[in-house]
């Protein structure tokens, strides 16, 4: 893959940039694609801005309006609460939003068709996450065929959390040698600098540091 490219869906939190690393090391020529989509925590995109300067990448971020209008989800709607079911699915937290992951990924697979990269990269995780059915091995491998299929291009789409613990994803940060970044990184649903410790993006990191036994930058 070394002498390959790749494009990384990049939201500027701990898992895309260990992703975004991840591909340095393994891709020559690595682009960050970031979204606008009218997320309550727009503060990810100034991360996303450092840590792509950092890492000596391009970065785009593209605006995607229309989220915005449908509101449902607490990440795009200041009124619902964070820590809650989801309005149209109780089995889901209110944090999901959905058809997200779909819509980066085909965005993201235009710009590397436009492109003509064959690589895309997720931070997407089945084993510790929000309980989002677009985080799972089997909606990746059918929407990497779908894309493969509607481009007339064969794509790969690259998940190397996928299988990963919190823990193991803050030790692979470890042997990246990117723990200093990670200070740089956004994680809290609500927006907040440093993690309000209530949402549950901020549980999820503060156990994966907590198990990995290594003190979260963040908090330095």
């Amino acid at each position: 893959m070394k002498k390959k490219s790749a494009v990384v869906i990049f939201s500027g939190g701990q898992d895309s940039t260990t992703c975004l690393f991840w591909a340095k090391n393994n891709f020559n020529k690595v682009i960050a694609l970031s979204f606008d989509y009218g997320q309550r925590h727009k503060i990810e995109l100034l991360s996303a801005k450092k840590i792509a300067k950092i890492a000596k990448v391009k970065h785009t971020i593209l605006k995607i309006n229309e989220f915005n209008k449908l509101k449902a989800s607490a990440l795009l709607n200041n009124k619902l609460k964070i820590n809650a079911k989801h309005l149209l699915n109780k089995n889901l937290p209110s944090t999901f939003v959905p058809g997200r992951n779909i819509v980066f990924i085909i965005f993201a697979a235009i710009y590397a068709y436009i492109n003509k990269i064959e690589n895309l990269v997720i931070g997407v995780s089945q084993v510790d996450y929000s309980g989002y059915p677009d985080c799972r091995k089997n909606f990746i491998k059918a929407i990497e065929k779908a894309i493969s299929y509607g481009f007339d291009k064969k794509f790969k789409i690259h998940t190397p959390l996928i299988n990963k613990t919190k823990k193991e994803i803050v030790l692979l940060a470890k042997k990246l040698k990117i723990l200093d970044i990670m200070k740089y990184t956004h994680t809290c649903y609500s927006g907040k600098a440093k993690p309000c410790g209530k949402c549950a993006a901020c549980k999820l990191r503060a156990k994966g540091f907590l198990q990995a036994k290594i003190k979260d930058p963040l908090k330095i």
